[in-house]
């Protein structure tokens, strides 16, 4: 080495030293190494060449090289075998190829310096430094550049861990981001340590209120849950006796908004020692299974209602038939059967609606689709309901020429059906009833209308919904509630909407509009 650098050998270990604590972003602090390489021993280029933790090496830094070199370095290296012994085998072989190129670039004009960086008894990489003059270095020499090479490599591999765990706090903060559930992390005192845009969501509150508040202040039961609460469980040891997860669940309250119901999955997180870091809690918006639950315990209040009735009168009109100590004129026993025949179809038809109502949670709804005429449909069907009612007129109001369009010709008179049974039992004193039909340019639209009390605003957003039936229906006619909601399943099939046209005092009027043509897949 030349003597002239012998001084300023210790202030480039110094200034490498300084680096180490001073540096810890992996790109800067490899090209500072390198320069201060190059200076310190006089050379023209250098690069690093990184090891991977899993193997395969690749040019992470350079100074002086041209770019049409590096294309050929990265392959060059790339292709150097792996071998667990990386410090026996892959830097000698390194050290060799880079050797070789220097000799066949320059023509035998530069030399090559190579200094392996190894850390913790890993290898990091090798720095190699290429000069126009050959190393003659003194012991003392020797004994620097290692010194120098072993800091670096520290360096470097400090550089390398400050990355992998910013990577994982980066990996960590998105997954916490992007969750769908509120995540609360808590300290052991119960402060607000982080939270989640999710839990920001349900609460109503900007995440920057939360950070410092106390677990009781975010967290604020509206009932007393189900379930122990975090500090009835801290109280009695939790969870320090034992290191299951917590769960309570109840309504949260929120400021100005109405109460959330949610579930609250608390699990501590415990050093080795035993001693309480954080307790980590996951709220859970439990709405829709609230929903679900309400949706079962109505189907079973509406469907145990709805069976019973027919069961019970085709029991009832049996056994009177039946019985051995009467003899039934033949007008009683006509009358008698045609009760037993109606309510046999009332349970078919229940049937067939909650197999639908299947078919359509399950996304199996069939539509077959043809060409068909939806005012005959209507006179047809209007022509059948005519028979079931003496205290109404069915009118059917189509223009001329109304158009043919592509549907389900099945499907579609349920809905009529549906429409006009709903239209004759909920105008119980009779009057008129219109099936109307309008022309649009790209669809056609068909309303239903009674003389009815109509529908009551606050059942309008509802009316549609699986076995939803407002409160006076409930009372004064039969129905499980499920007639409108496979109607708009139907209409929805064929790419149109459904609506109720509200129109106080004056009766009940439900409309539905159908494309003219129909681009869905055939069902066979």
């Amino acid at each position: 080495m030349l003597p002239d650098f012998r001084v300023r050998q210790r202030d480039y270990l110094l200034e490498i030293t300084r680096a180490i604590t001073q540096e810890l972003d992996q790109d800067k602090l490899l090209a500072r190494i390198l320069d201060i390489t190059v200076e310190m021993l006089a050379g023209q280029a250098g690069l690093i060449a990184l090891r991977a933790e899993q193997g395969g090496w690749a040019v992470a830094s350079y100074h002086g090289i041209p770019p049409a070199l590096l294309r050929y370095l990265d392959p060059l290296l790339a292709a150097v075998p792996d071998h667990e012994d990386p410090a026996r085998f892959e830097l000698p072989e390194i050290n060799r190829l880079l050797q070789n190129l220097t000799r066949s670039v320059s023509l035998g004009l530069l030399t090559g310096v190579g200094l392996p960086l190894i850390a913790r008894q890993r290898v990091i990489g090798v720095i190699f430094i290429f000069r126009s003059y050959p190393g003659i270095f003194s012991s003392n020499d020797r004994a620097l550049l290692q010194s120098f090479a072993d800091q670096a490599a520290i360096a470097v591999s400090n550089a390398q861990l400050y990355t992998q765990v910013t990577r994982e706090k980066q990996r960590m903060d998105a997954l916490l981001d992007s969750a769908a559930d509120g995540i609360l992390i808590l300290s052991p005192g119960h402060t607000v340590e982080h939270g989640n845009p999710a839990l920001g969501r349900m609460l109503g509150l900007p995440l920057n209120r939360l950070i410092g508040e106390t677990h009781s202040d975010v967290i604020r039961w509206a009932h007393p849950p189900e379930g122990l609460t975090l500090e009835q469980a801290e109280a009695g040891g939790w969870p320090l006796t034992t290191y299951a997860t917590l769960y309570v669940e109840g309504d949260l309250t929120r400021n100005g908004i109405l109460p959330l119901p949610v579930g609250i999955t608390y699990a501590p997180l415990l050093s080795p020692d035993g001693r309480l870091l954080n307790v980590i809690a996951t709220v859970r918006d439990i709405t829709r299974f609230r929903e679900a639950e309400e949706i079962k315990r109505t189907f079973i209040s509406v469907i145990s209602h709805e069976l019973k009735t027919p069961v019970a009168l085709i029991k009832g009109y049996v056994g009177t038939l039946r019985r051995d100590d009467a003899d039934w004129d033949r007008t009683i026993v006509e009358d008698s059967l045609a009760v037993i025949e109606e309510e046999a179809d009332r349970l078919t038809e229940m049937i067939e609606n909650l197999l639908d109502a299947s078919r359509l949670q399950a996304g199996a709804l069939k539509i077959n689709i043809g060409d068909m005429e939806l005012s005959a449909l209507a006179e047809r069907l209007a022509a059948r309901f005519r028979t079931q009612t003496n205290q109404h007129t069915l009118i059917v109001d189509f223009p001329p020429g109304f158009p043919s369009i592509q549907g389900d010709e099945d499907r579609l008179e349920q809905v009529f059906s549906n429409l006009l049974s709903n239209a004759i039992k909920y105008s119980p004193n009779g009057g008129e009833i219109h099936i109307t039909g309008q022309v649009r340019p790209d669809q056609v639209i068909v309303c239903v209308s009674d003389q009815g009390p109509g529908i009551a605003p606050d059942d309008l957003p509802y009316v549609f919904d699986r076995f939803y039936r407002a409160a006076d229906a409930t009372r004064t006619t039969k129905g499980a509630g499920l007639g409108l909601f496979l109607a708009r399943a139907v209409i929805e099939a064929h790419g149109g909407r459904i609506w109720i046209d509200p129109k106080p005092g004056e009766g009940a009027r439900i409309c539905f509009s159908l494309p003219k043509s129909l681009s869905v897949k055939r069902n066979s």
